[in-house]
This record gives structure tokens, C-alpha cells and sequence, in this order.
């Protein structure tokens, strides 16, 4: 049975507790020896951690002491890695590997499987893309037969993207040598086969893409050597379960698979069972002391109007400055948040699954360059997935083996079964669309849950969208509690029921990273000097307006998609003005009085929060200064008479009854 082997607190593996009396060290050749130097060395302290086997143990080796730990790699260069890799890490900056890059890679090089669970943003792309273009280069080198090495599965289409470019910013400077194929794109079969016909290196697709190509014969997976899983325990819940057990099946032996993930869940072991011999697990965690942690965390306990109010004051007051992510529960909530924020003059984009790939794509482009600074996002996979609030996640993980489509068939069928409903017809998703995992969003001050997800593993990938690289972010989260659940019918949430469970797991697990998630204290007083402005904007945004706003989106993306793809492709510089976060909500009533805050609402430090370029109060138009109907130098009209034939006449006495 396989064996996992987690890392002591030197982050050396560990040797077996419970070693066999037939697994004796063999006399090693001149050329293994001189690469087991370069494998990390267990200590004598770590001869003591636990070690999970499924076996029954037998009885114990004595200890023996082992050599002095060698000293982890300061600099990529000391990794081992092709020169030409470690030029274009350079390029972009990176001084020094993190700790994920600092385990995964030299074990990776050394041609171990690898399970490795590391927090968001700790730079596991690299971890895995690096290694895998240094194995390729070095077998070029001695022999060029053109063959797919490196498989790399990822759970969604944007996450594919991210570590396409990835691989092409690490192999700048040997791109003659690398040449990379993404299979995400919904082509047909004979454009899929001719992007594979000059075999590709390494390919990036999800597992659906994969399976296909495979069992189209357009791709030959019978000399891979690589296979990578980015966020591992999201491919069985998307629904891949028998895409990933045909794929595994075409593997040849002998294949290095490598997992990266955030957690450790059911599904990765499901999938270390199918694809893994032995693998090493690297459960990574960096040691930070309270001045080193850039997260911070809040909750705010209200009631479900009361999050329309706290988030039109965060953003209208500038409370909080900077680029903001906001999770909703799903579509319907985000574009009725964005034609809230409208209300406002709160200029703001939604990540929409209905939208093409190529949108979603470029409304991330454009949030990590600045443009925006509010992005709203549908987390609906908690939702799809019904995911239950319980004591023990893996037991709930294991509901959510079913796919996308049989997920939304049975939840459909359960809502349904009190009061039979007309079928609707709905917009085709994109069920290959994720936006709490894995995605790059750079630069991000704050992530706001405004409906706090239903599980604390999705809270976990959450917030992981910001503090990231090092630097500071913030985490607000909005909590219903149960007394005030289904107060507000209009706003109301099906999950918020559950808001006060999922608040306290949270808790918890943050508890044992050493991380606090503390109450943000609000002035109600001030509050509800702006409640009647609220009030007055959440009744404007109907059914009827989100509907409009969704079409409306939507079919100006398709021709934006569509009919200016070529145009754009001859004049790239023009793409910059297509931009996301402009006006839905014509449909809405438009009340204009609600886009500029009067200064008696505010408080006294309140004043100077609003930015200092604000326009305020605009009258009605004037003539140089003066209103209108007043002549130079005279009196205003009186009853503002007209003239006919040069002769002013007053339209109250010009009424004349006709004669019979």
C-alpha cells in the first residue's frame, strides 16, 4: 500500500516510523550517491513524526542518527534548475523561493511523486511549472525526439490561462525549446487536432478537454512523463470523476504526478489512490509571528438589509481604499448588488460565468492592472454543490462527488417537490468557471464575503485572494444571525440561515493558524442617518431590472466577442477602451439625488473620507450666472408670457370658446 511521509518542523522529510526489516538501505552506485546529495536529510527529531500507513505496523527498527540537515537553497540557482530558467526568474523579480518552491522542486527534479498542501498565494505555480521545464531541457539535451512530456490538469478555464502564461514567462528565454498547447477553448475536433499536431511539450487543459483529445487520438499520452494537478482537491467536485479515471487509465507507468492544493480533502485521497505510487506530502505552514501576519479579519453581525447599507457606506465614504473583491452566493445577487452600487454612482464588474471565456479573462486582466476597483464575483460552486454545515468536512466532501449537472438536477428537484413550478428556462454556465480558487487577482486590499460562504474551506480559498506576496489585505465578512434571518424578504438568503454555524468553524479553524477573525464595531447612530437613501435604491432594483441587466450584458459581450474580434486583433491599442464596469441599469429608476452624499448626513470626521476631487451638489444650468427668465438689467417674466405676431400674449386669457 502506499505510503505518505510528511515534513518535520526543519521541513526535511521524515524516514518511515514503522520501517520493515526487508527495507534495508542497498549499497549505492557513484551516480546515486552523488545525486543523493542534493535530497533532503532527515533529522533524528523528525525519526519520531507520524507517518500514515494503511498497513498494520510491524515492530520497530532502532534509530539511528542521522547526518546534520543540509542547508535549504537560498536562490533558485542553488535548486538546480536550468541556467535559462533561473535568467527568467530573475527577469520578473523573484529574489529568493518561497518555502513551497524551496521543498517541491528539488524533490520534484529528484522524480518523486509529490502531494503538497500550501496556503493561497505562496507560489505553488512555480513550485511545480519550474521543475517541469528544467526535466524537459534536460532530456532535450540529449535527445529531441518530439513527444507530450508534461501533462498539467487544472479544474478551470481561467486557472488554465494563468499557468499557460506562467510557463511562457519561465521559458522566455528557451521558447525555441518549450512548446506549449492549451486545450480550453470550445473549438472543433479538426482545429484541436491541428493545435496538436506539432506535439506540443507540455499541455494545459482541464480533465474534460484531456479525456477528449485523448480518446480522439489527438493526443498521445503513451511517452508522458510529468502529470501535474493544480488545486487537486477541485477536480473530483467539479464533476471530472470519470474524465480523471479514463485518463488514468491511458497513463503508461511510471508517470511523476505532482498535486498541489490548499487543503487536504476526500478527493485528494481519491486521486492519490488512482494516480500516485508513494508520494512525498509536504503539509507546509511558514512560521509568522503576529508582526509578520498581513491579514486581517472581521465580522459584522447584522441584519440582511443592513449589508446593503454597511457596503453603500464602505465604498461611498472611501472606508475602504484600494481594489476590492466581493463574493456573492451567485449571478442574480451580483447584478443586483452592481445595479445598487449604480445607485450610487459606485462604478463596479461582474465575473459573470455566462460570459464568453475570453471576457472573463480580460475583466481579470484589467482588475490586476487597476482599471477597476470593484470586482463583484459569483462563488456559486458552494451553492451547486449544496455544500452542508457540519463538524467533519470530509464527510460532507464526499456528497459532492456528483457533477455540476446532476448537482443542480437533484437541488432543482428538492426545491420543487412543496410547490411544483413552472420550468424556466435558464442561461447555459460555464461549469469549467471558478473564481475563489486558484486565480491570480493581484494587488487586492480587501475581500468582502457580503454572503458568507457555506463551508470554512471555501472562506479559506477566499480570503486567499488577498495578503498575498507579502503584502497587507483585509477580510470582511458578513453574518446573518438567526433571529434576524428572513426579516427582509427582498434580500433574503437561503444559506444565511446557517450564517452563525459556518462563523463559528471559521473561528476555529483560523484559531489553529494562530489567526483571530474579530467583530467590526459600527456607529448604528450614523448609520441610520443614511438608511432612507438605501431604502430608497434597493427599491428601485427589481427582478425586472436584474433580467434586463443580465441580457443586456450579455449580448453586448457576444458582439463585442464576436464581431469586433478581428478589428481589435489589427488595432490592439483601441481594446482599452472596452471596458466592464459601465451602467446596466437603464431598466432601473434612476434617482439622481442618491450619487452625491449632502454634508449634514455626514459626521463631523466623517467629512473628510469622501475624496477631496468630489464634485457635490450641481444646480440647474444658468445663463452667465443668472437664472433664467430674467433679462439684462430687468424683471423676471412674470407668468412667462409668449409672443404671437410680435405680440406677447398671456396663455391664460387666450382661451376663446368657439362659436356655434
Amino acid at each position: 500500500m502506499a505510503m505518505k511521509r510528511k515534513l518535520d518542523q526543519n521541513d526535511e522529510p521524515s524516514p518511515a516510523k514503522n520501517a520493515k526489516a526487508t527495507t534495508e538501505p542497498k549499497p549505492e552506485s557513484a551516480k546515486s550517491k552523488s545525486k543523493s546529495k542534493s535530497k533532503p536529510v532527515a533529522t533524528e527529531a523528525a525519526a519520531a513524526t507520524e507517518v500514515a500507513a494503511s498497513e498494520p505496523a510491524p515492530a520497530k527498527a532502532p534509530a539511528k542518527a542521522a547526518p546534520a540537515p543540509a542547508k535549504p537553497a537560498a536562490t533558485f540557482a542553488e535548486l538546480g534548475l536550468d541556467p535559462r530558467l533561473v535568467q527568467a526568474v530573475a527577469k520578473q523579480n523573484f529574489e529568493k523561493p518561497t518555502l513551497v518552491q524551496r521543498r517541491a522542486i528539488p524533490l520534484t527534479l529528484d522524480g518523486q511523486d509529490v502531494l503538497c498542501k500550501a496556503k493561497t498565494g505562496s507560489g505553488k505555480t512555480a513550485a511545480y511549472v519550474l521543475p517541469l521545464l528544467s526535466a524537459i531541457l534536460k532530456r532535450k539535451s540529449t535527445d529531441s525526439t518530439p513527444f507530450t512530456a508534461g501533462l498539467i490538469l487544472v479544474p478551470t478555464r481561467e486557472l488554465a490561462d494563468q499557468v499557460f502564461k506562467a510557463i511562457e514567462m519561465f521559458s522566455v528565454f528557451c521558447a525555441k525549446d518549450i512548446h506549449i498547447a492549451k486545450l480550453t477553448e470550445n473549438v472543433s475536433d479538426a482545429v484541436q487536432r491541428s493545435l496538436l499536431s506539432n506535439v506540443p511539450d507540455i499541455v494545459v487543459a482541464t480533465p474534460a478537454r484531456a479525456w477528449h483529445s485523448v480518446n480522439s487520438e489527438a493526443l498521445s499520452l503513451s511517452k508522458l512523463q510529468h502529470l501535474v494537478l493544480d488545486e487537486a482537491d477541485l477536480v473530483l467536485s467539479y464533476g471530472y470523476n470519470e474524465d480523471m479515471e479514463n485518463i488514468s487509465r491511458s497513463l503508461p507507468k511510471g508517470v511523476q504526478t505532482i498535486m498541489m492544493s490548499a487543503t487536504l480533502s476526500a478527493e485528494l485521497d481519491a486521486l492519490k489512490g488512482i494516480l500516485c505510487r508513494n508520494p512525498t506530502l509536504l503539509d507546509l505552514k511558514e512560521d509568522l509571528g503576529p508582526e509578520d501576519e498581513k491579514l486581517t479579519q472581521f465580522y459584522v453581525k447584522c441584519g440582511e438589509d443592513d449589508k446593503w447599507l454597511i457596503s453603500y457606506l464602505i465604498f461611498k465614504l472611501q472606508l475602504i481604499k484600494g481594489s476590492c473583491l466581493i463574493f456573492v452566493a451567485d449571478i442574480d445577487r451580483a447584478y443586483r448588488l452592481k445595479l445598487f452600487f449604480e445607485q450610487f454612482a459606485i462604478r463596479s464588474c461582474i465575473l459573470n460565468s455566462e460570459l464568453p471565456i475570453n471576457t472573463r479573462i480580460k475583466v481579470v486582466e484589467e482588475f490586476n492592472r487597476g482599471l477597476y476597483d470593484i470586482i463583484i464575483a459569483s462563488d456559486e460552486k458552494s451553492e451547486v454543490f449544496n455544500e452542508k454545515v457540519g463538524d467533519k468536512e470530509e464527510a460532507e466532501a464526499a456528497k459532492t462527488k456528483k457533477g455540476p449537472k446532476d448537482e443542480e438536477e437533484t437541488a432543482a428537484t428538492e426545491t420543487d417537490a412543496p410547490q411544483p413550478k413552472k420550468k424556466r428556462k435558464t442561461i447555459k454556465r460555464d461549469e469549467e468557471y471558478g473564481v475563489s480558487r486558484g486565480i491570480d487577482f493581484k494587488n487586492v486590499a480587501a475581500v468582502i464575503n457580503f454572503d458568507l460562504p457555506t463551508s470554512s474551506s471555501s472562506y479559506v480559498h477566499r480570503i486567499g485572494r488577498t495578503a498575498r506576496a507579502g503584502r497587507a489585505g483585509i477580510a470582511l465578512s458578513f453574518v446573518i444571525p438567526k433571529e434576524l434571518f428572513g426579516k427582509h424578504k427582498p434580500t433574503s438568503l437561503k444559506s444565511a440561515e446557517n450564517d452563525e454555524k459556518v462563523l463559528a468553524k471559521i473561528i476555529r479553524q483560523q484559531a489553529k493558524v494562530d489567526r483571530k477573525v474579530e467583530p467590526y464595531n459600527l456607529s448604528q447612530k450614523q448609520m441610520e442617518a443614511f438608511r432612507y437613501r438605501m431604502n430608497d435604491a434597493l427599491r428601485a432594483v427589481t427582478k425586472v431590472a436584474i433580467r434586463e441587466a443580465r441580457t443586456k450584458e450579455l449580448r453586448q459581450e457576444l458582439l463585442k466577442s464576436e464581431t469586433l474580434k478581428r478589428y481589435f486583433e489589427e488595432n490592439p491599442a483601441e481594446l482599452s477602451h472596452l471596458r466592464h464596469d459601465g451602467e446596466l441599469g437603464r431598466a432601473a429608476r434612476q434617482q439622481a439625488h442618491l450619487k452625491h452624499v449632502p454634508e449634514y448626513l455626514l459626521p463631523k470626521e466623517g467629512k473628510s473620507a469622501i475624496a477631496a476631487g468630489s464634485v457635490g451638489f450641481v444646480p440647474f444650468k444658468t445663463d452667465n450666472g443668472r437664472k433664467k427668465g430674467h433679462k439684462k438689467g430687468g424683471k423676471p417674466h412674470g407668468r412667462g408670457g409668449f409672443k404671437v405676431n410680435g405680440k406677447k400674449r398671456d396663455p391664460l386669457k387666450t382661451f376663446r370658446a368657439r362659436k356655434k
